[in-house]
């Protein structure tokens, strides 16, 4: 009991963040378009549509209880009421799966130019290569080419390093007058 006590809490909290959210977005005097109700809720995926089984737009503590019980119940493989860490594994894997599976998705219908809902090796392709912005980087004068004053230049800038080591500090170190532990907690005995 303790668990769906937990699960319900949790389901709770997302719905009442989601909640305030939507309501704040949707606000008369709030900034662009209206955020919709639908949608995942916080980290158990949760929808506000699921959530609310009797479709009275509103989500109640029964509702809450049942979509915690319901979860628990598909964890739940063998059916004797109680989670195994392989029944527990199980159900995060799925989960996973399905959200990284949501994210393919999302990163077809971005990159997929044709439509035809598959990404071939030229949609996947970068818009520009390493090379090519390595090589508009040091083009000083942007004829396309890397010259050997060009090339040379590189080399100069690269041997002065990028910056100040660790530990390359200063006198007083990065820190002024608050040099490590003597600058926060006064002098160490």
């Amino acid at each position: 009991m303790t668990r769906i006590a937990f699960l319900t809490t949790v389901a709770a909290a997302c719905l009442a963040v989601t909640a305030a959210t939507a309501q704040e977005a949707n606000a008369p005097d709030a900034p662009g378009p209206a955020a919709p109700l639908a949608g995942d809720i916080g980290p158990m995926g949760l929808d506000f549509a699921t959530l609310d089984a009797d479709g009275d737009g509103l989500v109640t503590q029964d509702e809450l209880d049942a979509a915690a019980a319901a979860r628990f119940a598909a964890a739940d493989a063998d059916g004797d009421g109680a989670l195994s860490v392989d029944e527990m594994v199980a159900a995060a894997e799925a989960r996973a799966a399905e959200r990284r599976a949501a994210m393919m998705e999302a990163m077809v219908a971005r990159m997929d130019a044709n439509g035809d809902g598959l990404l071939q090796p030229d949609e996947m392709a970068p818009a520009t290569t390493a090379s090519e912005r390595m090589l508009a980087r040091l083009d000083s004068d942007g004829d396309g080419a890397l010259s050997a004053e060009e090339a040379q230049a590189m080399r100069d800038r690269m041997a002065g390093g990028f910056g100040p080591r660790r530990g390359e500090h200063g006198e007083r170190g990065r820190h002024g007058e608050r040099d490590g532990w003597r600058g926060w907690f006064g002098p160490r005995g």
